[in-house]
């Protein structure tokens, strides 16, 4: 029933491309409100506008007016403002210095200037009032534009809050207070004839100001010292200050109203002076479109995809030193949250790379779920549960699911080190690092280079101008200060680099994939990207070479199993596209303690060396293991026993034993007065190989402690404002809002009286069981007051099919579906007129 009362009456909507607007706006059903525009918008049009701002929809209003009303509040408007691109921005500023309401043809005046030399202007001026009239911040037709009244007040120029316009007031504003007399001195130094009242005199110097041939023959008289003032005024700021005595061409100009008081030694220039000089432009340089992104720097795209394959195997390979890293020397969590920067020192000189790098490759890891705190009394970071699980993973998908998380994080790594408005330093995995915008500027960034041919570049300040014309930044009082989603870019821009999505400031076929920039739209971003990924990268190798300086080269990424169990027995001396690891006395004995043989040993180096075990190697191994576990250390507090008692008489007479304090037992045990672990690490330090035993005297086999945190979910990013409505949230929520608007708006019959203070009807109980019996046999649709057992009241539009048992079973226009009332919570009844639905 009001689908065609929805769909009519389009009036005053501006095209949604190139031409004019609708014209005939001002006629006899020209909507007086916003609320009566939205009224003939169809319901995709509505729907637009809740997607476009969703914070309209918390909660859903009850009908159009509480919706216009919402959209005019003050935070929705400047949320909406900072999401129009610049020229849809500049088009606003222009109706804010207009007069309202503001005829097409003055606003595209404003826009253009008299030369009106930009055909540029012409074809994208209906785009950017399309786009104001879709955000629900202006409304009416071609010959009366009004900007929202919220937006006029947030835009137009004040001596507090400046407009980018450079504009000043206008005469009226600027004169508002001025004496009577002084307004009726600068009419006559005009050369105005003198009127009976100010509001005329101001009129008429309005006028004057507005009158091109007019005011041309005024300033032809100006001394050219009087010019210079205007010209440097002109695009502003308006506002200049004056001596007590000012020069004469300065004189000239106050004399005249060209120069208007603001107060002791303040003056400005009036509006309409300043758009005669610009030649009646508002801006000095209006931007309808968005910069191209060039000059463009062309790359072979084999060799931008194969490098960035590269850095994402780096990555994932510094991830992994990371979290294996982080196993053993699990850093303490600070009282306040956060790595200390102790730590954040400690794991970048373990990784090799810089402070900035290390936040970066920390709060990844986080935000990817593989690491975490443990919650514990003495608190600290671990890998997760979830890490092993990564691992198991094939390296493409590994790195599919570090770069999706590394685009949807809210957390900015780029902020370590900095200062909060407390002055206290943010520190990584601190709880001040989330900034809603970044996995829109992430998203966009990609995006902007993946319109670029496959290989190509282009410079981060032509990215950057092309972002700041989409989304103009705020303006700040420091000029020199970039604003928070410049920053956000160009740490886009440095991530993306170490992450292997681009190189050489070109995206990678794979990165151009994550962008969603693929042919395919129906296969997941995160499967096409590891599909191109996989290809490029290095087949893991099950070889190493030996060499007879005691050093093993992995050519090339080992398998993970030979990549583990080489760590063990050798220590990584450098890394890079081979990785050198050096046998020493101390990394065999490591593999010792942890339980394998030299024969184990030496088998696993024949086995997995493509040149034979060198001979030095060999004795290395030997001699370690002839040596281990010779000494035997237990805990009393701790005991050292060997067969051997030479050996422990050596050990007693030796000074480096004093500070263990041991004693001697029997003539095979000595006492000690340290722990056991103590004694252990003071008789390697004297060159002895001892190991632990057991209670029960057998050998402890010990390994480097995996420290895993109990399970854990990675941190849910920050929302940017409400999340976007569905289709499903949208259209129940247009029909919920068309609902009660029709329930407010209907007609009644005068059969019930009004309310006085327009709240629910009043009917009699007689009166109400009747009037819904009436029109369950007519089939009518009634109007009624309803109190929930909440004590919420409601009007409703309904259409009654069966009363019995004290209840009505009702079609609901308003909630769109049968609903089943009780006849005591309906407050009154009141009949539609016929064309009411």
């Amino acid at each position: 029933m009001t689908t065609a009362r929805r769909e009519t009456g389009k009036t005053g909507e501006a095209p949604r491309g190139g031409g004019s607007p609708r014209k005939g706006e001002a006629g006899r059903g020209a909507p007086r409100t916003l609320a009566d525009e939205l009224r003939t918008r169809p319901d995709s049009d509505l729907a637009a506008l809740l997607r476009a701002r969703p914070d309209l929809l918390n909660p859903v209003p009850g009908d159009l007016t509480q919706l216009a009303t919402r959209a005019g509040t003050r935070a929705s408007v400047v949320r909406t403002l900072e999401r129009l691109d610049r020229f849809a921005l500049q088009v606003a500023e222009a109706l804010a210095v207009a007069p309202d309401p503001c005829p097409y043809d003055t606003l595209r005046a404003l826009m253009t200037g008299d030369a009106d030399d930009d055909p540029r202007i012409g074809r994208e001026l209906p785009r950017a009032v399309a786009t104001l009239r879709e955000q629900a911040l202006v409304w009416g037709g071609e010959d009366r534009l009004h900007l929202v009244r919220t937006v006029r007040e947030v835009l137009a120029p004040s001596a507090a809050h400046p407009s980018p316009t450079g504009l000043g007031p206008t005469v009226a504003e600027a004169t508002a207070g001025m004496s009577p007399g002084r307004i009726q001195q600068i009419v006559a130094a005009a050369g105005l004839p003198a009127t009976h009242d100010p509001v005329t005199a101001v009129s008429a110097l309005s006028a004057l100001f507005s009158d091109r041939e007019r005011m041309a023959a005024l300033l032809s008289q100006a001394p050219a010292e009087a010019t210079a003032v205007l010209g440097k005024l002109l695009w502003g700021p308006p506002h200049g200050t004056v001596t007590a005595d000012p020069a004469s061409h300065l004189r000239w100009l106050l004399d005249r109203g060209l120069l208007l008081s603001t107060g002791p030694g303040g003056v400005v220039l009036p509006r309409e002076v300043a758009l005669h000089l610009r030649a009646g432009r508002a801006h000095r340089t209006p931007e309808p479109v968005a910069p191209e992104l060039a000059p463009v720097t062309e790359h072979s795209p084999r060799v931008v995809d194969a490098t960035a394959a590269g850095q994402a195997y780096t990555a994932l390979t510094i991830v992994e030193d990371l979290l294996k890293e982080w196993e053993s020397g699990s850093p303490l969590v600070l009282r306040a949250g956060g790595l200390s920067v102790r730590d954040l020192k400690r794991t970048a000189a373990a990784l090799d790379t810089t402070e900035s790098a290390t936040a970066f490759w920390v709060e990844l890891a986080y935000a990817a779920g593989l690491l975490a705190s443990d919650g514990e009394v003495d608190e600290r970071y671990a890998p997760t549960p979830a890490y092993d699980d990564w691992l198991r993973l094939p390296a493409e998908e590994r790195w599919t699911r570090l770069a999706t998380a590394w685009l949807a994080a809210t957390r900015t790594p780029g902020l370590v080190g900095e200062r909060d408005a407390k002055a206290r330093t943010l520190a990584a995995l601190g709880p001040d690092l989330d900034r809603s915008p970044a996995p829109e500027v992430r998203r966009r960034v990609l995006a902007l280079l993946a319109t670029l041919p496959p290989g190509a570049s282009v410079t981060p300040d032509t990215l950057l101008d092309r972002l700041h014309w989409e989304r103009p930044p705020r303006t700040s009082a420091d000029p020199s200060a970039e604003d928070l989603r410049t920053r956000l870019a160009r740490w886009a821009l440095a991530e993306a680099d170490l992450l292997g999505v681009t190189s050489r400031g070109a995206l990678a076929a794979h990165g151009r994939a994550l962008a969603g920039a693929v042919p395919d739209a129906a296969t997941p971003v995160e499967t096409a990207a590891a599909a191109l990924l996989a290809p490029l990268l290095p087949e893991p190798l099950d070889h190493v070479l030996l060499q007879a300086d005691l050093t093993a080269v992995a050519p090339g990424p080992l398998e993970r199993p030979l990549a583990q169990t080489l760590g063990v027995l050798a220590d990584i001396e450098s890394k890079g596209g081979a990785t050198v690891y050096r046998f020493t006395p101390g990394s065999v004995r490591r593999a010792l303690d942890a339980g394998q043989t030299a024969t184990d040993l030496k088998a696993f180096l024949t086995t997995h060396s493509r040149t034979p075990v060198p001979q030095p190697l060999a004795y290395l191994i030997d001699d370690v293991a002839r040596r281990h576990g010779h000494l035997r250390v237990g805990a009393a507090s701790s005991y050292l026993r060997c067969d051997d008692e030479a050996v422990l008489a050596e050990i007693v007479a030796d000074r480096r034993s004093a500070p263990l304090r041991l004693r001697r037992l029997a003539p095979t045990v000595l006492a000690a007065q340290v722990a056991p672990d103590a004694l252990l690490d003071g008789l390697r330090g004297m060159g002895y190989a001892p190991a632990a035993e057991s209670a029960e005297g057998d050998v402890v086999v010990t390994r480097a402690d995996a420290r895993r945190t109990p399970p854990r979910s990675a941190p849910t990013p920050v929302q940017d404002g409400p999340p976007t409505p569905g289709p499903t949230l949208l259209d129940a929520a247009v029909r919920a809002i068309r609902a009660g608007d029709m329930a407010a708006t209907a007609e009644r019959k005068p059969t019930a009286p009004a309310p006085a203070d327009g709240g629910l009807p009043r009917t009699s109980s007689a009166d109400t069981l009747a009037t819904v019996q009436a029109a369950v046999m007519t089939g009518a649709a009634v109007w009624i007051g309803y109190v929930n057992a909440e004590g919420a009241a409601s009007q409703r539009v309904i259409a009654p099919i069966r009363v019995e048992g004290g209840f009505v079973t009702a079609y609901d226009h308003t909630a769109d579906e049968v609903r089943t009332y009780p006849l005591h919570r309906i407050t009154g009844v009141a009949e539609l007129a016929d064309d009411s639905v």
